[in-house]
């Protein structure tokens, strides 16, 4: 710094500076925030018909869970009008930290289906979770109990088969799905629940 600078100057012309950038950001967020809310929903939307694929209308519930874990219900409704079963929106804890995921859990309490929407589990470990090897082991499943991970082996009616390597990302997926189970039927024995 040269003797002649003022050092008031430099900060008036620095915190100009900061301000013109703080504007610039908040212009540009402003463009992009409807924008990414938007693909959201429709990736949401997406990921409901993806576990419920015979409904297409769905209808937010305003409901109160039992368990942190469950984040939103949706009722699933038929061409005429009749629930046909529930897309639970869940986020677990995994060994990379949160999984968010959709499961669909029909009228009889069977599994419909489950979309992981984002997760930060070890790639070719944990990530297997959203293939469909492990994922399809829930469709069909009745969870009139609770279902476990076992690591190998003949599987139950109640049993999914965990990812080798990844023990604790398929815990996490099935504790899961038996929140979404458990809020359902929390729903279905008269919890509170009001169209939003």
């Amino acid at each position: 710094m040269q003797k002649n600078e003022n050092p008031v100057i430099l900060a008036v012309i620095v915190f100009a500076i900061t301000a013109v950038a703080a504007l610039v950001l908040a212009a540009a967020n402003n463009l992009t925030v409807e924008k990414i809310e938007a693909n959201t929903i429709k990736e949401q939307n997406e990921a409901r018909m993806e576990v419920m694929p015979d409904v297409k209308d769905f209808e937010k519930l305003d409901a109160e869970f039992d368990n942190a874990s469950v984040t939103e219900i949706y009722a699933g409704k038929n061409p005429l009008g009749e629930v046909a079963g529930y897309c639970v929106g869940v986020n677990v804890n995994g060994f990379g930290g949160a999984i968010d995921m959709i499961v669909g859990v029909d009228t009889e309490n069977t599994v419909t289906g489950v979309k992981i929407i984002s997760m930060s589990e070890t790639p070719g470990l944990g990530s297997k979770a959203q293939e469909p090897k492990f994922n399809d082991q829930f469709i069909k499943k009745n969870a009139s109990k609770p279902l476990k991970v076992i690591k190998s082996g003949i599987i139950d009616d109640d049993e999914i088969v965990a990812i080798s390597g990844a023990t604790v990302t398929s815990n996490a997926v099935t504790s899961g799905v038996n929140a979404a189970v458990d809020a359902v039927n929390n729903l279905n024995q008269g919890g509170a629940a009001n169209a939003d």
